[in-house]
């Protein structure tokens, strides 16, 4: 039986809004984890020669569970596909917090104290006992661009704990499926039933 054209159509709008959702959730968990693995960082020392090169740090140096928060936050939108009903709405908010997170680290990862820990706990002894750690550049378009990709994720997350009861997952289409394969089974048990009983009546033994 055909499902009438309203359906049909909210059905498709559906599937349009999680596909749009699913791409926006892995542009900005890709953005986050390629900006966090960029150097944001340039250091020199006060103490040694001009223009002498003391490291880099990149995101995940300056924050650690940047990288595993955008991650984490990746998994949970899968797990968004693969529940349903409450489950799902709860995972979209743990997707949220998780964008949330994100964000944050990327702030923290400007401040000049997150900076400071971070060279005295990556530079290696010669070159901090060589003078000062100096700040000497700073690549602002990557904290801002993980920033922006947890902002994304968070954002995804909020629409998806609104949305995602209109949604189809996973767990339907494989409820479906078994609902078939069950239906299918009946059918032939009956008609197993009906053939027993038909040779029964022409005096035959089904058993033999």
């Amino acid at each position: 039986m055909t499902a009438p054209a309203p359906a049909r159509d909210q059905a498709r709008t559906a599937r349009r809004s999680l596909l749009v959702w699913l791409a926006a959730c892995a542009v900005g968990g890709g953005l986050a984890l390629l900006a966090a693995g960029r150097v944001w960082v340039t250091l020199g020392t006060a103490g040694g020669p001009a223009g002498a090169g003391a490291g880099s740090l990149t995101g995940n140096d300056l924050v650690a569970w940047l990288t595993p928060a955008a991650l984490a936050a990746l998994a949970a939108v899968l797990a968004v596909l693969a529940t349903r009903g409450v489950a799902r709405r709860a995972t979209s908010v743990v997707v949220a917090l998780l964008g949330a997170a994100v964000a944050a680290g990327a702030w923290d990862g400007t401040r000049g104290a997150t900076i400071a820990s971070a060279a005295a706990q990556h530079m290696t002894t010669a070159v901090t006992s060589s003078g000062h750690i100096s700040l000497e550049s700073r690549a602002w378009v990557w904290p801002v661009l993980t920033a922006a990709g947890g902002l994304v994720l968070a954002a995804a997350g909020v629409v998806a704990a609104i949305l995602s009861v209109r949604w189809p997952g996973m767990s339907s289409r494989y409820e479906r499926g078994a609902g078939r394969e069950g239906t299918a089974g009946a059918t032939r048990v009956k008609d197993a039933d009906r053939a027993m009983w038909d040779a029964i009546d022409e005096g035959e033994d089904p058993t033999a």
